[in-house]
């Protein structure tokens, strides 16, 4: 990467980025890694790195930042399997995140041992993420997952170095309980911090003296007496917010001291949005009756004390169709892009269309009424005209089928994190995937969630003139996107796909609003079956809420939501994220590396859905064993 001549600051900041590629891949001993900087979070997908980009002025503070979490990345590319890695990872999602989070630190720590400027680096990288994440104002142990606290004493133990400044209050709340339960194991990590093997051992041993035993951790998985509980508590970690069996009692009555003052018309805000498509079907007709969508129960009905949840003001939420954001020549530019990019893959994901469709045509049995006064010509039949004139022709209607009797959701998130190929990807798959299910007769609906503004918007003002107040919740304005109805044809919406590529409009993601919205939209609706897909990258993330509110405020309610919709509703729900572990929020779920794997991956997850053979089992609280796809 050279450096430009557009202005007096280029020079330095490309050749900050060059030096910086350069090092990295030096670190990580890939030559060929394609290093770019972007303004979304860092991460790897495939062969592609993506670094935070940095102010044009290069402040120190930024500069490492930077280098800390190409450090960060590089060091893992290095020393981390992702094979063995995967082959011995927890299901649990409490579990997994310590799993992963300890992990992480075995590789940061090796370059710090090594290297002092690394170490540096990797704490500036680090002071920064627990500024994001709130650590600083986290009173109690539910204000934060016990991972980060364990991945934080771990790094302690393996280098020496205290925990950053923004995330000590976090880690004192955490630490009396921690090394109760594995102090002596963080001593024994740097015994094994060059053998990925043996270090694994020690995690997972540490995973089940903190509670987090799953069935496969467990030393006798078969013992009914023994293992009962450890069962039912890692189911409940499944179904909850991975809290471990120690603290359990501890953190459930301070669930809702955080938001003591909200309201409680705050809480049920994210369940009662203006919508008027979630509001169809809701009539005073008995919901039991034929033609009814089944309604779960009321939120919160018998599930003790949960979580507040709530937001500042609903007053800025908008949920708008496609065409509304942007003008008519514009729409068809973007679509015209899109088509370009389909060009390229359209072979690729038209296979694996043709392959769905085919293996869905080949599920449908057909069924006909016969002795009809109009339809088809029953043929079979017309020797009983000719034998007696006086009989009537007999005409065959064909029978809807429960495989056409089915409604399919793609929420798509629209955060700045998927600008680029990941949302290109994902608008082509939903364009593929809508014409292949309509053409077996299934309806398709696709929906979009972003915020209308960076780091909160006329919420936060609000927040602001009413001399900001404690506790806000929400501060942000939501955006929710319709892009194509599930009534619509595939040849009225087809436009509307291009607006995902338009700059500006992919901002922040809070995905717990935008599932229920996604899923009450669903409900409404008559059709027997209902599958749910949703499609992100990352957790959620709002900067205006979180700097306000504690660190895992949106990431608990996601939680809760989800937690709801497996349990108590009728529809079917799925996840796929792209270069983001989305197994340890949701039961059936699948992470991709890839943006290019999403649409081979869509169809698949499909093609698993309707073989099931027990889709349409009820759900109840003790739904949790559904395996993960």
């Amino acid at each position: 990467m050279t450096g430009s001549n557009r202005g007096n600051n280029d020079g330095p900041v490309e050749e900050f980025r060059r030096v910086t590629a350069a090092v990295m891949r030096a670190m990580a001993r890939e030559p060929e890694l394609t290093v770019s900087f972007t303004p979304d979070q860092a991460g790897v997908a495939g062969e592609e790195a993506h670094l935070p980009l940095p102010a044009r002025d290069l402040p120190a503070e930024d500069v490492s930042v930077v280098r800390g979490e190409a450090d960060a990345l590089a060091l893992r590319l290095r020393h981390h399997n992702a094979e063995l890695h995967q082959t011995r990872v927890p299901s649990a999602p409490a579990a997994r995140a310590l799993y992963d989070a300890v992990e992480q630190a075995r590789v940061e720590s090796i370059g710090a041992n090594r290297m002092a400027g690394v170490a540096d680096n990797l704490s500036a990288a680090h002071e920064m993420r627990s500024r994001e994440k709130g650590f600083a104002r986290v009173t109690q142990r539910d204000q934060a997952p016990v991972s980060e606290a364990v991945a934080m004493l771990a790094r302690e133990a393996l280098t020496g170095m205290p925990p950053p400044p923004s995330a000590r209050p976090m880690v004192d709340v955490w630490r009396p309980f921690i090394e109760s339960k594995i102090g002596a194991a963080l001593s024994d990590l740097s015994d094994s911090l060059d053998d990925q093997l043996a270090f694994q051992d020690v995690v997972r041993q540490m995973i089940s003296d903190l509670g987090l035993v799953e069935e496969e951790l467990a030393t006798e998985p078969d013992s009914d007496d023994n293992s009962g509980n450890e069962q039912d508590d890692a189911e409940g970690e499944s179904n909850g917010e991975g809290e471990s069996d120690g603290e359990a009692q501890a953190m459930e009555g301070e669930g809702e001291d955080e938001q003591a003052g909200a309201e409680s018309e705050e809480m049920d805000m994210p369940f009662e949005d203006g919508d008027g498509d979630m509001e169809q079907g809701a009539g005073d007709e008995d919901p039991e009756a034929p033609g009814q969508p089944w309604r779960p129960p009321e939120y919160g009905h018998n599930q003790g004390e949960q979580f507040v949840y709530g937001a500042f003001t609903t007053e800025h939420d908008e949920i708008v169709e496609a065409p509304e954001l942007c003008d008519p020549d514009e729409l068809s530019r973007l679509r015209q892009q899109l088509d370009q990019q389909l060009g390229h893959l359209q072979s690729v994901i038209s296979r694996l269309a043709n392959r769905l469709q085919r293996r869905l045509m080949a599920k449908q049995t057909r069924n006909w009424e016969f002795d009809l006064e109009e339809g088809l010509l029953d043929t079979a039949r017309l020797t009983r005209v000719v034998t007696n004139p006086a009989h009537p022709l007999s005409f065959k209607m064909e029978e809807d089928t429960n495989f056409r009797d089915t409604v399919v959701t793609l929420l798509i998130d629209n955060s700045g994190s998927m600008r680029g190929r990941p949302i290109s990807v994902a608008a082509m798959s939903a364009d593929i995937l809508a014409r292949t299910l309509e053409r077996c007769g299934v309806k398709v609906e696709i929906l979009g969630f972003t915020t209308r503004a960076w780091k909160g918007g006329q919420a936060r003002e609000n927040w602001l003139a009413a001399g900001k107040p404690a506790n806000p919740g929400r501060l942000n304005d939501l955006r929710h996107i319709i892009y194509k109805s599930a009534d619509a044809p595939w040849r009225r919406a087809r436009k509307n796909l291009g607006l995902m590529l338009r700059e500006g409009l992919l901002k922040e993601n809070i995905d717990g609003e935008a599932l229920w919205w996604a899923h009450n939209r669903l409900l409404a609706r008559s059709e027997q079956r209902r599958i749910l897909m949703i499609i992100s990258d990352g957790a959620p993330v709002d900067d205006s809420t979180l700097s306000v509110n504690a660190g895992n405020y949106l990431e608990r309610h996601l939680r809760q939501i989800i937690e709801y919709i497996e349990t108590y509703s009728p529809v079917e729900l799925l996840a796929i994220g792209i270069g983001h572990d989305v197994t340890r929020y949701y039961r059936r779920a699948v992470t991709i590396v890839d943006a290019e794997q999403l649409g081979g991956t869509v169809m698949d997850q499909l093609a698993e859905l309707f073989d099931e053979e027990d889709a349409a089992a009820p759900k109840g609280p003790r739904a949790g064993s559904r395996r993960a796809a």
